[in-house]
């Protein structure tokens, strides 16, 4: 069988075309995040928003609560917005000149992504908070999402059809993870699922027993994850077993995060303010940064350095050896959602509607 596709690396250096860059959620990216980058420009919105934005072909997506997704040119202009008249918590997906994103009455839609004309929509019966993902092997492929209807949904993504749907035992809130042809998604159950992308068959299970409001990220045959009550899990897919598990702090606080994942480190944020860095092989404790607010979004992991947001308003870079804070930057706003990054540049969505876009000046 061929290989997954959409868990290979950033498709160029100029796109971050999904939540979290990769299809396996890992946050990380191949390039080094610039040393002190300056505020290149900021376009505000005007709606409310927790979304987080995605990059492709020099154009970035986001949703609103307004129910509008914006695209934005690279250079800061307003491209086309479409009113989907619904919240849209969910970051969007772009795939094959389709924006694809969910919104809080449970549809799903393409939009043409030069144009925002829609294409065609696809009901679920509950409310979509996570973002869709995509699979392909061979000539096939399938858009997988999430709902709070209970099930996970694998759709065309030529024409929104249903391929496929697994029955969960409660919410499914956050993005599912692919890697090695194997979807990987978790929920407010507390189970971890193993489905074959093709058939939609569950082929292995792991019983974490918490609720689990956020994602999995994914290296190889681990996966690493975070519970409502605060524990940071690495998951062996080979022994169906938990590898290890720690508390990420002392005040049992919700982890709504994405772990990142680098050569040597998970680094994951907490409600109790603190990014924490792990160390994948025995899960003891690197290093902790404090913030003065929740850390609900997922840290970037470049070569040398890990990029996040707080809702204390800061956008933060720390040495990924130490934990150190090398840059900073005040957003006047909470930042909840999570950055997208290419190469010399990073984009960063504030909770009142304005994207900014950081860089090198005079630099395209």
């Amino acid at each position: 069988m061929t290989g997954c596709l959409a868990s290979l690396a950033q498709v160029t250096e100029a796109e971050w075309p999904l939540f979290r860059g990769r299809a396996d959620l890992s946050g990380r990216t191949d390039f080094e995040l610039p040393s002190s980058p300056a505020l290149l420009w900021s376009v505000s919105t005007g709606a409310r928003t927790k979304s987080s934005p995605v990059v492709s072909n020099g154009v970035i997506y986001f949703g609103n609560d307004k129910g509008i997704v914006t695209a934005i040119t690279t250079e800061g202009r307003v491209k086309w917005r479409y009113e989907a008249g619904r919240i849209i918590e969910a970051p969007p997906l772009v795939h094959d000149n389709k924006v694809i994103f969910g919104d809080n009455n449970g549809v799903l839609r393409a939009v043409n992504a030069e144009t925002g004309k829609l294409i065609w929509t696809y009901a679920t019966e509950n409310q979509i908070s996570g973002s869709a993902n995509v699979w392909k092997i061979g000539n096939r492929a399938g858009i997988i999402v999430g709902s709070y209807d209970f099930y996970l949904h694998c759709v065309d993504p030529a024409n929104g059809k249903l391929l496929w749907k697994i029955e969960t035992d409660n919410y499914v809130n956050g993005t599912p993870g692919i890697s090695g042809n194997r979807i990987i998604f978790g929920g407010c159950d507390g189970v971890v699922r193993v489905v074959d992308p093709l058939t939609g068959r569950e082929s292995d299970t792991i019983n974490i027993g918490v609720y689990l409001a956020s994602s999995p990220s994914i290296s190889g045959d681990q996966v690493f994850l975070g519970d409502y009550d605060g524990t940071i899990y690495s998951l062996n897919l080979r022994t169906k077993r938990v590898a290890w598990r720690v508390p990420a702090g002392s005040e049992s606080a919700p982890i709504m995060s994405i772990p990142g994942i680098s050569r040597n480190e998970v680094l994951v944020g907490s409600d109790d303010k603190h990014l924490y860095c792990f160390n994948i092989p025995d899960g003891s404790l690197k290093w902790r940064f404090r913030t003065n607010g929740r850390i609900t979004g997922s840290p970037v992991v470049s070569p040398a350095r890990v990029l996040f947001t707080s809702t204390d308003g800061f956008v933060y870079m720390l040495s990924l050896q130490n934990g150190s804070k090398t840059w900073s930057f005040n957003a006047g706003a909470p930042v909840s959602s999570s950055p997208a990054v290419t190469r010399d540049r990073f984009y960063v969505l504030t909770e009142d509607g304005r994207l900014l876009a950081f860089g090198i000046k005079g630099k395209k």
